[in-house]
């Protein structure tokens, strides 16, 4: 909700500023017209009532949180290419859908207007990375077990469908943004998913263990990434 609010702010801030070109610049680039790819999304789905509109910003996206049920995301400056690279996430998702143990949202690709958004079913949890201290300390041992048998099947995984992603060199599949992007049901307190697929390709699996914790101080101190590799050489 706070995005959101802080958009509107901005935005309302926006028509202060003199000359049009000056306007529209800061809208485009400082806000990513956020405000006509809302209106291009609710265009779509002229049908839904937008009860609840939330908004989420990170990497290379905004999105839109409807009605706590879908989320819908865009590239936060929009050209072709970065048609290609929605196009390759949704790729990635459903290759790995019923491979992996934790859910993996179902992308769909929705044009309107100039815009090209993914949908998918908004997980109702809590971001592993933001839940506080204590908690994540009481439970990181079945946490790590259960990000490790993810990584595992991952690694173990050999998808013909995407083959031809592998474009570099490395070892194995991987999401390679764990770190960031682990929903916890808070009522039995499991990962249910793992979102934001939007890093994810063929690396070393080295690599994705580094970034189970490499961007979060807190992961670091509770020692996530050492636990997450010895709940691996438990499975192996």
């Amino acid at each position: 909700m706070l995005w959101k609010l802080f958009f509107d702010f901005c935005y309302f801030f926006s028509f202060f500023i003199p000359g049009k070109k000056h306007r529209d610049y800061f809208r485009r680039v400082v806000l990513f017209d956020y405000k006509k790819k809302l209106y291009a999304l609710k265009k779509a789905y002229p049908n839904m009532k937008f009860k609840s509109i939330r908004m989420i910003r990170g990497g290379w996206n905004i999105g839109f949180i409807i009605n706590n049920k879908y989320v819908f995301k865009i590239r936060k400056q929009f050209d072709s290419q970065r048609i290609e690279k929605i196009i390759r996430e949704k790729r990635m998702t459903d290759a790995f859908r019923n491979i992996v143990p934790l859910k993996i949202p179902k992308i769909d690709i929705i044009e309107s207007d100039e815009y090209t958004f993914y949908k998918y079913e908004f997980i109702p949890g809590h971001n592993l990375n933001t839940m506080p201290m204590h908690v994540i300390m009481h439970h990181r041992h079945i946490w790590a077990k259960q990000i490790a048998e993810f990584i595992h099947s991952m690694h173990n995984a050999n998808p013909h469908e995407i083959s031809d992603l592998i474009t570099k060199k490395g070892d194995s599949w991987g999401h390679n943004d764990i770190c960031n992007n682990t929903i916890v049901d808070t009522k039995t307190m499991n990962i249910i998913g793992i979102i934001d697929w939007e890093y994810s390709g063929w690396n070393y699996l080295e690599t994705e263990f580094k970034n189970c914790a490499a961007y979060s101080s807190k992961l670091r101190k509770a020692d996530m990434e050492k636990l997450i590799r010895q709940e691996y050489k438990k499975i192996k």
